[in-house]
């Protein structure tokens, strides 16, 4: 999810109550539902980083380690900075870690829920998990949570911000019974219609439209781009993407760093071919991210020598 949402989701936790059971409290729910995008720094590094992002910082010994290095900072900064009033709430060490836990987890739980995915197991286990449930910048969960974070905030109650977060929890919830319900039903009709389940499949969320849904199955050779929409209606382009997977120059550009990394992170790959002066110029981007560019794709120059021999 976006920063905003992650913020707003602590600091409804936090009006609902629990930033008064210690001093920092609202910092720490804040800071902590945050910190495991540390790994955004990647992006001023010559590294890929999509290859990088949502890697080591949300797995799980991050997941273990970082409220206990961000309670230490919090322990040390009391130290130094005394509360200026004694109508500070008092510092509890305990408090703070389990306040500090609730935010890192809130953090991947909800990087878990979009299509853009999560590797929870690093550095044990790289594998990509996806929830395909709530759109990366979801607006409904900003109203929600903002609205009761204001409404605490103003009437200087706990109520407001304890309802947003019940209404946001019972909605993710719906997000994800709905794209495990609407997986099932696609895989059914293409199974229908082709004879045999696809090779792989996302029914993935969309911007503002909980009803609808993007739909991108792997349909061996090339992709087939489509929609779902509630109660049961697929709809998928005639028009295929090919993968281009098997081209004798994609085995060349492989091997390229800047290939091989956002390969790290692609999910359904599309490799692009155009031919440019001394051999083929070879892209790489994934199909959920067709129309964004940038971070999202990667090239290499395979010579004509190269590509022929091999």
């Amino acid at each position: 999810m976006d920063n905003l949402c992650h913020t707003l989701v602590g600091a409804a936790i936090g009006e609902a109550g629990l930033k008064t059971r210690t001093r920092f409290g609202a910092a720490a729910l804040m800071i902590s539902a945050n910190i495991p995008d540390l790994d955004v720094l990647s992006f001023l590094s010559d590294t890929s980083p999509v290859a990088f992002r949502r890697g080591l910082t949300h797995g799980i010994v991050a997941q273990i380690a970082l409220p206990i290095a961000m309670t230490g900072a919090f322990w040390l900064w009391h130290r130094r900075r005394p509360p200026a009033s004694d109508g500070a709430h008092p510092f509890h060490a305990g408090w703070l870690l389990a306040l500090c836990y609730i935010g890192v987890y809130s953090h991947v739980f909800l990087d878990f829920l979009n299509n853009y995915g999560v590797r929870l197991l690093t550095p044990f286990d790289w594998r990509w998990f996806y929830g395909d449930s709530v759109f990366i910048v979801d607006i409904w969960l900003w109203l929600v949570l903002g609205i009761g974070v204001w409404l605490s905030r103003r009437r200087h109650s706990t109520t407001p911000s304890t309802y947003a977060v019940a209404i946001a929890t019972i909605y993710v919830v719906a997000m994800l019974t709905s794209a495990r319900v609407a997986r099932g039903i696609v895989t059914e009709q293409w199974a229908e219609a082709h004879g045999a389940p696809p090779q792989a499949l996302m029914v993935g969320p969309w911007p503002i439209t909980p009803l609808t849904r993007e739909v991108i199955v792997d349909a061996g050779d090339h992709y087939e781009l489509g929609s779902f929409s509630w109660p049961s209606r697929l709809a998928l382009s005639p028009e295929h993407v090919a993968k281009n997977d098997h081209r004798p120059e994609v085995a060349v550009a492989r091997a390229d760093p800047r290939i091989r990394a956002l390969l790290i992170w692609s999910r359904f790959p599309i490799f692009m071919l155009d031919p440019v002066e001394g051999g083929t110029r070879v892209t790489v981007t994934d199909a959920r991210f067709m129309s964004r560019g940038g971070t999202f794709a990667a090239s290499t120059i395979v010579p004509t020598h190269t590509s022929a021999s091999d």
